[in-house]
């Protein structure tokens, strides 16, 4: 009974051993322009940041100003979004190109992930209280690429309660794009 239910279930012709075989056939190498597309099914396209800051300096300032207010309002808007992700950074992004070869699926994922714990450690150590901040320093040299420009990774300075001076990564890479800049992601080393 089992062995006729099982060969109704198949097309015409097709064995139970053949379905199943087929059934385990995963599709796990799409071309780069059809995850894109695929990709982009969810997110409004887009030709420019919104957000963010027009200067560096003013981006990591907002930033300290809201770690210290805990505005998650104001902290969501200097960060790249989907949408920005899949229209303006992913296809030049090193990361997406040979050899890495991310898919903009995976490396959304893990920008994400690691983008919410490193903000949620940062929160929970310095934020709503004042950080102490005297200034930041990036990793000399810009990456260019297409339109963007991708600094970092940067470290913040700040005044412990002691005197001394501490540097902390608190934030991942930013890009500027025609004069905006916001953060790639708040993944740090906390």
């Amino acid at each position: 009974m089992v062995a006729v239910g099982a060969t109704a279930c198949n097309p015409p012709g097709e064995t139970p051993a053949a379905a199943q075989q087929t059934a385990t056939v995963v599709d796990s190498a799409l071309p780069r322009e059809v995850a894109i597309a695929r990709f982009r099914t969810c997110c409004g396209r887009v030709d420019s940041l919104t957000g963010g800051a027009s200067t560096r300096d003013a981006l990591v300032r907002q930033f300290v100003r809201a770690l210290e207010t805990t505005d998650t309002a104001a902290l969501r808007g200097m960060l790249l979004n989907r949408d920005e992700f899949a229209w303006l950074y992913y296809d030049t992004s090193r990361q997406s190109l040979p050899p890495y070869n991310l898919s903009p699926a995976l490396m959304w994922f893990l920008l994400e992930g690691n983008g919410s714990k490193g903000l949620a450690r940062a929160m929970d150590e310095y934020g709503g209280k004042p950080l102490g901040y005297l200034d930041y320093l990036c990793d000399e040299g810009a990456s260019v690429e297409g339109a963007n420009t991708v600094v970092g990774p940067c470290n913040v300075r700040r005044l412990e309660a002691d005197g001394d001076t501490v540097q902390l990564r608190l934030f991942g890479l930013l890009i500027e794009r025609r004069g905006r800049w916001k953060f790639i992601s708040y993944g740090n080393k906390l």
